[in-house]
């Protein structure tokens, strides 16, 4: 795949404040790229550089072979935008946004309907913006978005404030984005979400990039081990008899719930169940829960990831 944007060296500092320091990157064509962490980590301005919103300090950005800085004006032709607030006039009607948000381009190709149909706003096409739910005022940003059918579509922060279910449905709908040719840049603080769609990730704290692959490359290379969790009903167990359970490296035990870390977590969980039958115990509430993002994040910074 080639490179449709690189970051070189970049820097942009607030009075005392470093919100983007020394950073270096590459997107690829046709994947979805996440820059992952906390908030206030730099991760908005960062991708407003790119954008050509914000003008960088130092460093170089190309996207699709433009300089933001010098060539925003056709740049802007070529993506499509999502901030990380949306305001729109309230009594707008959504067909009517679309048309309006249009206009704003040179050429752009008439698939309004197409667009409403793909994010499932047909029936809302006469609605106002201000009565629209926050999953479907969001679905609305996104179509604004893509009104010019861009080569690169910014997400910054897309399913902040939103319910589960409309945060995984969010999800589903970015994903179908991508089988359409998309290649789509990413900022989110939410760990699962980045695990779930992104291609590769950057992870970014106090300004800088701290590491840099794809989910599970990241969670590979950092050997964590998997939790298994559970209670025992009707009986009084010493946790240290989960010892000598095949692959556990240690036991806790937080009022009735015990907790056993492992690096082989199906082998673990055939030897407890063998264990329970031997014993005459009854095991409960079992759940396991393998190394994730936030224990990279973790595992790299030291401290849990922050609102």
């Amino acid at each position: 795949m080639s490179v449709i944007v690189e970051c070189e060296h970049l820097t942009k500092s607030y009075g005392n404040l470093v919100a983007v320091n020394d950073i270096s990157f590459k997107v690829r064509e046709g994947e979805i790229f996440g820059l992952v962490g906390p908030n206030g980590a730099g991760k908005t301005t960062l991708i407003e550089m790119i954008e050509g919103l914000r003008k960088p300090d130092s460093g170089s950005i190309r996207a699709l072979g433009l300089d933001p800085t010098q060539q925003g004006d056709e740049l802007k032709e070529k993506i499509g935008v999502l901030l990380q607030s949306t305001s729109i006039q309230p009594d707008i009607k959504v067909k009517e946004a679309l048309k309006l948000f249009s206009s704003f381009y040179r050429h752009v190709p008439n698939n309004i309907e197409e667009l409403m149909k793909m994010l499932s706003l047909e029936e809302k096409a006469d609605s106002r913006f201000k009565k629209l739910s926050g999953g479907l005022k969001q679905r609305v940003a996104i179509a604004l978005a893509l009104v010019n059918d861009p080569v690169i579509l910014f997400l910054d922060e897309l399913t902040t404030g939103l319910d589960p279910q409309a945060r995984r449905n969010m999800w589903d709908l970015v994903e179908n984005i991508k089988t359409r040719g998309k290649t789509i840049l990413l900022t989110t603080h939410y760990m699962e979400e980045a695990e779930r769609l992104c291609d590769r990730v950057g992870i970014i704290d106090y300004g800088k990039i701290i590491a840099l692959d794809t989910p599970r490359n990241l969670v590979n290379n950092l050997s964590a081990e998997s939790k298994v969790t559970f209670n025992i009903e009707d009986k009084d167990i010493d946790a240290s008899k989960f010892k000598s359970v095949k692959a556990v490296s240690q036991v806790q035990k937080i009022d009735d719930m015990f907790i056993i870390y492992t690096d082989d977590e199906n082998n673990t969980l055939q030897e407890l169940v063998r264990l329970a039958d031997k014993q005459k115990f009854r095991v409960s509430s079992l759940r396991t829960e393998s190394p994730n993002l936030d224990d990279v994040f973790l595992s790299l910074t030291g401290r849990e990831m922050r609102e």
